[in-house]
């Protein structure tokens, strides 16, 4: 009997932002061979990077963004992995998963390796129950349901728009906590989904991501970060800020917890700090303007509730600093270079 064809296989495309050769792909052969590759160069366009044979793919490094995107790809950031949104921008494909190259496939309890992207899949293609919390979280998974008193009107769930992983070995720390804990590892394996509360914000790490473009791809901006910028590794939290009070707003759920993946490299705290520096304090003014977003009737897609955002973050965080100015501009024309290369079906 023949083997059937890995699950969306021809509707899922593989972002990986980098900057050196992806020799990591070669553990990831088994799962990742039949999809097809977005590979986005950061730093020097004229490094050759090398990709193992018998993979499907595309590269676009810093010229070929220049050439695509015009004057819009100063929306773009540049020496940071943030240039990876560049790749859901191209990619014509109703889901996405993205993955850094620093990440390796982890192994279960069992000692059985994780299929991250299979369970990414699954995440994304059963519903959500971000308005009432199920206390044997995922209700859709095997051997769970919904808990006595789950109101029965709620129990269709909405659909998914994000699938959020986690990490076995280095954890995803800011710089201070890297700096106390310097030889801290994740060795908690739980074997849980849940779906995040409307109303919650979380921080959303890009290593390990799944989401559903059609659905929320517009808003999977991950801001102006790195060179020239005042701010960096921040780029995933922004998008995950902005994705989820877009969610919350539009009835589309957020998941997080399984798959993992092995992160197997500690980037440098020192280095990290610089980068952070201003975000920890601007967080403490961020988190609470996230929290205060109401989005208006009119804003009844992920571009309109994207450029309402922009508004404003321009309005209420420029007064924190001149950068948000400067975002929320960028952001702007994140939306009008998305609308370029995806224009809307005609009805």
């Amino acid at each position: 009997m023949a083997a059937a064809d890995p699950p969306l296989k021809d509707e899922l495309d593989i972002v990986i932002p980098t900057i050196r050769n992806l020799d990591f792909l070669e553990m990831w052969r088994p799962f990742f061979q039949p999809y097809h590759l977005i590979i986005v160069q950061d730093g020097d366009p004229k490094k050759t990077i090398k990709v193992p044979d018998g993979f499907d793919y595309e590269l676009y490094n810093r010229d070929d963004i220049n050439r695509i995107l015009g004057p819009r790809s100063s929306c773009i950031s540049f020496k940071d992995s943030a240039c990876r949104c560049f790749g859901y921008m191209v990619s014509k494909k109703k889901y996405i998963f993205t993955i850094d190259d620093d990440c390796f496939v982890a192994n279960d309890p069992s000692g059985k390796q994780i299929n991250a992207l299979e369970q990414h899949i699954k995440n994304l293609l059963c519903p959500s129950t971000p308005l009432f919390f199920n206390t044997l979280y995922d209700p859709f998974r095997e051997g769970a349901d919904f808990v006595r008193g789950y109101p029965f009107s709620l129990r269709e769930g909405v659909p998914t728009a994000v699938s959020h992983g986690l990490w076995l070995n280095i954890p995803d720390y800011d710089a201070p906590t890297q700096l106390v804990k310097p030889r801290e590892r994740n060795s908690r394996y739980v074997d849980a989904v849940l779906t995040i509360p409307r109303g919650t914000l979380f921080p959303m790490c890009g290593m390990n991501l799944g989401f559903d473009r059609e659905l929320i791809g517009p808003a999977m901006y991950f801001g102006l970060m790195g060179d020239g910028q005042p701010i960096g590794r921040y780029d995933d939290m922004w998008a995950g800020w902005c994705i989820k009070v877009i969610c919350d707003h539009l009835k589309l759920g957020v998941k997080t917890g399984l798959p993992y993946i092995w992160h197997s490299k500690a980037s440098n705290p020192f280095v990290n700090l610089k980068k952070e520096y201003k975000g920890i304090f601007w967080q403490e003014e961020i988190i609470p303007f996230f929290q205060s977003v109401v989005f208006s009737k009119e804003s009844t897609t992920v571009q309109k509730c994207y450029l309402e955002l922009s508004k404003m973050v321009e309005e209420k965080l420029g007064k924190v600093d001149p950068y948000f100015v400067k975002l929320a501009d960028a952001m702007e024309t994140w939306i009008q270079a998305w609308d370029d290369l995806n224009p809307p079906a005609k009805a």
